[in-house]
């Protein structure tokens, strides 16, 4: 009688999903809505975003909701008010006058309630925005530089789709 022995095959590694991390290239869906439900952004019916974690393409709240999420995970994050955007902040409401918007390029230009208008930093190296307020007669304009979510509640549903 002869007795042969087979050793088992060693099982099959499963290769776990990559995971979000600081620095990683993110592919996804991710919906934004505000406290009362209206939707932002939304990139579910269309394509995908790819953004660079870290680079300041979203708000450091909204990455952080990201970390350790792995390829296929769908997520739905509740943000108080002020956590994504920070606080509304009055001070950040300026009135600009026309001199200097002039100056800045815009002359002869007209502006209306609710234009974003894009300002230079200092150093000349980048820009900022604001979004225009009020006109006064004399040409001057009332630029609010808070971002428009500031202070506000907000929702982010997130699918990852995939992580390098």
């Amino acid at each position: 009688m002869s007795h042969e022995s087979t050793a088992a095959a060693p099982a099959a590694e499963s290769s776990s999903p990559a995971v979000v991390g600081p620095g990683a290239f993110v592919t996804l869906h991710y919906r934004l809505a505000g406290a009362d439900g209206t939707v932002l952004i939304d990139t579910f019916g269309a394509q995908p975003a790819t953004l660079s974690l870290g680079d300041g393409q979203l708000a450091p709240a909204l990455e952080q909701r990201l970390l350790g999420l792995p390829e296929g995970a769908e997520a739905t994050f509740e943000l108080a008010a002020g956590e994504a955007f920070g606080p509304r902040d009055e001070a950040r409401v300026q009135w600009v006058a026309r001199r200097l918007l002039d100056e800045l390029g815009a002359a002869g230009q007209t502006f209306a309630v609710g234009d974003v208008l894009q300002f230079p930093t200092p150093d000349g190296q980048g820009s900022y925005a604001g979004t225009v307020r009020a006109l006064r007669d004399d040409g001057a304009v009332c630029v609010d530089f808070n971002h428009p979510l500031a202070g506000q509640a907000v929702r982010l549903t997130v699918r990852i789709i995939g992580v390098l």
